[in-house]
């Protein structure tokens, strides 16, 4: 009897977000539209907060500076009291290059209460940025880690243009070099347009909202209107926060991309447990009874299934190797995006299980006071708010 139940309960799961849930496994949503280029194209900075990012800084500057944009682009790096290289190595990227005169390095200053450290960073250099005379219309927010074609950025203001849009984010495509990370790297981006359906975001009609990070173009005028960074300062998922409060302004728009590309390597699983575990329970809002429950939504989702189809007999067995293969056929989208073979594709509930060990770290090193680690900083305590401290 409780093997029909798990059974039934699976199946409607499986159903669901096969046929329900926006198509998001699909990944269908790029960002290979072609719209027509707008007459002029404005002006754009773009901000990169980067604290202790010697290894990568120095490619991302110089990706952005040899753009092929027809209009204005400057650069804003904020070193965010960085203890390496990190400031002389993007001024030596743009000077090698003959771009010196278009790259700002600001030195950041001390991280405020309230704040997280990368959100404060950037607030930094949208500060710097609008003081001119005449601002930028667009402000690039993007990480460290990101190296962009020479195509991108005029590609995502000819869409912002073409559509209205008030956000504009690709998804950065990761490296997927190391096995921790073609075990894991696929997977992420699958759980996460399960989580916010691209579709589902890109529809004005509907509240979901996402972005990624690792490359936002924000018209500033909306960015001021929604209260600028200030309104997320203590969010650690703080893409889509500010997506939240983007769409109140207008459409935005979040598409998978060949175009950027993120460099930042994940050689070993406890490399990629440390990028998860920093965010996680926050994606919960702190709460040990969401924690039981999404442990419970994994189980039944990812987990019951196997158990069914090797240790049930009958129709419920028959039901657990149907929703097996269901996730391992939904899986094959998001593998061949990344160029993996299809035979990781039945590996998805043994990933799901280590993400959710993940996600149980997240809530023990929130515990600890630990929080949102990130280059030496904790930044989430035990009420759920921002609390930034040095971890020595």
């Amino acid at each position: 009897m409780a093997n029909d139940i798990i059974a039934s309960i699976v199946l409607a799961i499986w159903l669901y977000l096969i046929a329900a849930r926006g198509g998001f496994w699909r990944a269908a949503e790029r960002d290979d539209e072609s719209v027509a280029p707008p007459a002029a194209f404005p002006a754009v900075t773009a901000v990169i907060p980067a604290r202790d990012e010697a290894e990568c800084i120095g490619q991302t500057v110089t990706s952005l500076l040899r753009q092929n944009y027809p209009g204005e682009l400057s650069v804003i790096v904020v070193d965010d009291q960085s203890r390496d290289a990190t400031a002389e190595l993007a001024r030596n990227a743009a000077t090698l290059i003959g771009a010196g005169e278009r790259l700002t390095v600001l030195p950041g200053r001390p991280l405020p209460a309230g704040w997280t450290g990368k959100l404060w960073a950037q607030q930094q250099g949208v500060e710097f940025a609008v003081i001119g005379t005449v601002p930028p219309a667009y402000l690039l927010l993007t990480d460290a880690d990101i190296l962009y074609a020479e195509d991108a950025v005029a590609a995502l203001v000819a869409q912002a243009q073409a559509h209205g849009l008030v956000l504009t984010s690709l998804m950065a495509k990761l490296r997927c070099k190391s096995f921790a990370e073609r075990l894991a790297v696929p997977a992420f981006i699958f759980f996460f347009q399960m989580l916010y359906p691209f579709a589902w975001a890109n529809d004005p009609r509907r509240a979901t909202a996402a972005a990624a990070g690792g490359c936002m173009l924000v018209r500033r005028d909306a960015l001021q209107q929604a209260g600028g960074l200030a309104a997320i300062r203590g969010a650690l998922i703080d893409d889509c926060a500010l997506a939240k409060e983007l769409k109140r302004q207008g459409p935005i728009s979040i598409a998978l991309t060949d175009r950027v590309h993120s460099i930042r390597a994940y050689p070993a699983i406890a490399d990629i447990r440390r990028m998860v575990s920093r965010s996680a329970y926050a994606q919960l809002n702190y709460s040990p009874a969401l924690l039981a429950v999404t442990v419970i939504g994994l189980a039944l989702t990812y987990l019951a299934p196997v158990g069914l189809a090797l240790f049930a007999r009958g129709l419920p067995q028959f039901i657990g190797l149907f929703a097996w293969l269901l996730m391992a056929f939904a899986f094959r989208c998001t593998l061949r995006f990344y160029g993996l073979s299809m035979l990781w594709a039945p590996l998805l509930p043994a990933i799901a299980a280590m993400y959710m060990a993940f996600t149980l770290d997240s809530a023990y090193q929130h515990a600890r006071g630990r929080g949102g680690m990130w280059k030496g900083r904790a930044q989430a305590d035990l009420s759920g708010k921002s609390n930034i401290s040095e971890a020595r």
